[in-house]
């Protein structure tokens, strides 16, 4: 019942007062264990050595007339200001301050206790022969050996780790270089296979040339080959003969004889200059593939490094499948004399140095009387790559015909079909499957499809609330479309509905989608976020995979192939991805692209884009440095005009498996390019 009227009580204080009750009840009185006393007289003393002033523990200790003691600096100051004691407020001068000789003494033994509790053995041991204390000779020599002998110990000890340091790091090197070793070894090995097979291939060449000349000199020696020559020559004249001869007032036999004569001696005539002349022209030949070969020498050493790194990636590569697929290839190697790996890198060779640089077939202008804006945001090819259309800041869309472009004069381009639009454009996507369909994105956020044929509006999307950026058609599906906005959404349109079947909501602006050729549920959406989200559009929850490496906004996504992907971002870089195994391949550098729509496009070896020094670049694919350039240039603009430095590149388009692309600029200047040895 007692307990239960005393309340709430903390359970600590509660058991200190039963403890010390059953203290009382077993000595007769209250006990107070010895740390509780050192506790609190630590406290209270503690409490007691600082100065009221500065809180600190008192230095140079003064007692006022009052009984209170502070720091001699303290009273004294606060003294030049008034005249009475901080503590009690009594009267008090500098005259009624005395040294307080038994609290400094008081302070420097409590100073020692405190080293005492915290300081080291060794600050214990040198506070204690400051302070004076008593050691004989035999204690500190024997102190002296004690510590000699600690210090080699622990000499010992910084010495074994530092060892075991060195020996770790030396085995890592080791290993390390070991690994190198053997893999040199193993690329000299693939050298040494190749060398051979390339030696045997070329011998095996040479023979077949050989074989080639001699035919053909026995061909233009022997006379033998002249005989077809002079039959058909003889049967020809023959003929003309017997018509002679049957002609109403036909020439006479004599004059018909003499021009046989004449005829034969005409054709006999050139056989001798037919033979040098094809001489003539076969060495002619040599010495131009002779210097052809000189200069694709010269581009294979400026870029020694990357097509070193490409090499050994592809015989890597090859070394690394298993041995099922080498023995099922067994029989093509062998036939062939190259290694699978071999074979590729010597396509990416020979496409590498077939080209130096771009050379200009045509150019155009896009701008009209009516529109000073003539900056070309899109271009591109129709199925057949027999047309190709432009959109941009002059709302129009025009469509050409490329053999007409290419075969007629310049003041004759004129657009086979233009429509005109409500806002500027900012890209254009053909229908692969449907000739005359064509798909804008415009600055409102509207898509549309057009009938290139009706020159009218299929089907318009008016869902984006901000400015739409990309518009692609599937390859796959007809029927379907991608688009992304600055509203941070990527919209999948069917052209036979009038609302969107599928909707992504993501963080940052969409600047650019692409669908995967072979696959009409993948899209690579980029991403002001410096990244590329791969969708599934089955499951759009979460992207497939996100592709990372860009420092600043993905404007540009464009697919190689099925497995291959390009991204061009305002890091001024190009990036290759594998969408299959989700790995970065290679980062593309040369051309310069901070803040504009510049361009992307590729084919199955090359890539192409544009730059802000009002150039084109052309990369391909497993090569860092760019292959050629071709810089545009206007008569009509001054070289020092100061918005001369301000023009870029702003579209960029391969014809289909051909050297040949269209590229345009922020003047409104399209040139058809051809990349040439």
């Amino acid at each position: 019942m007692v307990e239960s009227s005393v309340g709430g009580v903390v359970p600590a204080v509660k058991g200190e007062v039963m403890r010390r009750m059953g203290d009382k009840e077993e000595g007769g009185s209250v006990t107070v264990r010895d740390e509780e006393v050192g506790t609190v007289t630590e406290w209270e003393l503690d409490r007691e050595l600082l100065c009221p002033i500065c809180m600190q523990i008192i230095k140079d200790a003064f007692l006022t007339a009052c009984g209170h003691s502070f720091c001699y600096m303290c009273i004294v100051t606060h003294l030049q200001n008034k005249s009475d004691c901080p503590c009690c407020s009594h009267y008090l001068t500098t005259s009624q301050l005395y040294p307080n000789f038994l609290l400094d003494k008081l302070l420097k033994k409590t100073s020692a206790r405190q080293i005492s509790k915290t300081a080291s053995p060794v600050e214990q041991f040198r506070h204690s022969l400051e302070q004076g204390s008593e050691v004989s000779i035999k204690e500190l020599d024997a102190l002296l050996l004690m510590l000699s002998e600690k210090k080699r110990k622990l000499e010992q000890e910084e010495a074994e780790r530092n060892m075991q340091i060195l020996l770790d790091f030396l085995q890592m090197l080791r290993k390390q270089k070991v690994d190198e070793l053997n893999e040199v070894q193993h690329d000299l090995q693939y050298i040494k296979e190749d060398l051979n097979s390339v030696e045997r291939h070329r011998i095996d060449l040479y023979r077949a040339r050989d074989r080639y000349s001699m035919k053909l000199r026995m061909l233009a020696d022997d006379p033998i080959g002249k005989k077809p020559w002079s039959s058909s020559t003889d049967r020809n004249f023959g003929g003309l003969f017997s018509t002679s001869r049957n002609a109403p007032g036909g020439l006479p036999t004599g004059n018909l004889t003499f021009k046989k004569v004449d005829s034969k001696a005409q054709i006999s005539s050139p056989g001798p200059q037919r033979k040098d002349t094809s001489i003539s022209e076969l060495n002619s030949q040599h010495m131009s593939q002779s210097g052809l070969a000189v200069v694709r020498k010269k581009r294979v050493n400026a870029q020694f490094n990357d097509l070193q790194e490409c090499y050994l990636q592809k015989r890597r590569q090859l070394a690394n499948k298993s041995r099922v697929k080498e023995e099922k290839d067994a029989d093509v190697v062998q036939r062939e004399g190259y290694s699978e790996g071999l074979a590729d890198f010597q396509s990416v060779l020979s496409t590498f140095t077939r080209y130096s640089r771009l050379r200009v077939i045509a150019e155009l202008r896009h701008g009209d009387l009516f529109h000073s804006a003539n900056i070309v945001s899109s271009i591109e090819f129709d199925r057949d790559d027999e047309l190709f259309a432009t959109a941009g800041v002059s709302r129009r869309i025009k469509v050409f015909d490329f053999s007409s472009v290419v075969n007629e004069p310049a003041d004759a381009h004129c657009p086979v079909v233009e429509m005109s639009t409500r806002s500027k454009l900012s890209c254009l996507s053909w229908n692969k499957y449907t000739k005359n369909h064509i798909a804008s994105s415009d600055y409102d956020g509207i898509v549309t499809v057009w009938d290139v044929t009706t020159r009218q509006s299929v089907m318009e999307y008016e869902e984006h609330e901000k400015r739409a950026w990309s518009v692609d058609f599937s390859r796959t599906e007809p029927s379907m479309l991608v688009s992304g906005s600055d509203d941070c959404k990527v919209k999948v349109w069917c052209t036979k509905q009038e609302a969107s079947v599928l909707n992504i909501d993501m963080k940052a602006n969409i600047c650019c989608v692409k669908y995967n050729p072979g696959s009409s549920v993948h899209i690579a959406v980029g991403s002001a976020d410096h990244h590329i989200h791969y969708y599934d559009l089955r499951n759009t929850s979460q992207p497939v995979h996100i592709f990372s490496g860009h420092r600043k906004a993905v404007s540009y996504v464009k697919f190689l192939s099925n497995n291959e992907l390009a991204s061009a971002s305002t890091d001024s870089t190009l990036r290759l991805w594998d969408v299959k195994d989700n790995l970065p391949v290679r980062t593309l550098r040369g051309h310069t692209n901070e803040k504009n729509f510049v361009g992307l496009s590729v084919n199955n070896e090359f890539l192409s884009c544009g730059s802000e020094t009002n150039e084109v670049f052309v990369y391909h694919k497993a090569i860092s440095k760019p292959v050629t350039w071709h810089r545009f240039g206007s008569p009509d603009i001054d070289e020092a005009d100061e918005d001369a430095g301000s023009y870029f590149i702003s579209a960029v388009c391969w014809k289909s498996d051909s050297p040949t692309m269209l590229a345009a600029n922020s003047q409104g200047t399209i040139k058809v390019l051809v990349l040439a040895a």
